[in-house]
């Protein structure tokens, strides 16, 4: 009988670690992400994302999350591809992780992004999930760079970057929802990684990679 991962190899894709469980984002799993972000994520009017998504009205916000995940899933190719990842801990929806790339197969880089909920912030988790896509990054796709980037005043975020051993790589100036930002770029290699002392679980690569035409 043909499975939903069958059809689509990215759903079968799980990664584990001491604390989380990391996979994409079902449809049925789109309403425990919008509770999820609509319980609180970042301080009223201190808005780290590029867009102020995470402001959107209550109605709109559900809307506005099943279309980024909906048109991450439809634009997906080899050529340029966005992995949204849900984040479960003791079997609750507490954020997302995102890992994408474009023309991965030549550049061998990265890119990632995320988001935590508040009452989930505080307690090592955001520096876990990003250490779990990193280690699938470089071990299991075979990357050679992975980049993030946060609002310089950030600390969280650029702590989490500074804690596994990403390295300045630029400043620029960017309009986030409609205010500019000063933007700091990092950037994090095989040698520079300060890996866990934790080994991650994968399941459901080996699909995820032909898919994505990944060798």
């Amino acid at each position: 009988m043909t499975t939903l991962s069958d059809v689509w190899p990215i759903f079968g894709l799980t990664l584990r670690t001491p604390r989380l469980e990391l996979r994409p984002v079902l449809d049925q799993d789109i309403p425990a992400a919008v509770a999820a972000a609509r319980s609180g994520i970042h301080e009223p009017g201190r808005n780290p994302f590029s867009t102020a998504w995470a402001e959107s009205p209550e109605n709109d916000l559900g809307r506005r999350m099943a279309q980024w995940h909906w048109r991450c899933r439809a634009e997906c190719t080899p050529e340029s591809w966005t992995l949204l990842l849900g984040i479960w801990h003791e079997d609750e929806f507490i954020g997302c992780q995102d890992l994408g790339a474009k023309d991965f197969s030549t550049l061998r880089m990265v890119s990632t992004g995320s988001w935590l909920k508040q009452s989930a912030q505080g307690q090592g988790l955001g520096k876990e999930m990003r250490a779990a896509v990193a280690l699938y990054a470089f071990d299991w796709l075979s990357a050679e760079i992975a980049t993030s980037e946060a609002a310089i005043w950030n600390t969280a975020s650029l702590g989490v970057s500074r804690s596994l051993g990403y390295e300045l790589n630029g400043i620029t100036r960017q309009a986030w929802g409609g205010k500019a930002e000063t933007v700091q770029h990092v950037r994090l290699t095989q040698d520079t990684f300060k890996r866990p002392d934790w080994e991650l679980k994968v399941e459901g690569h080996e699909p995820v990679a032909r898919f994505l035409k990944v060798t």
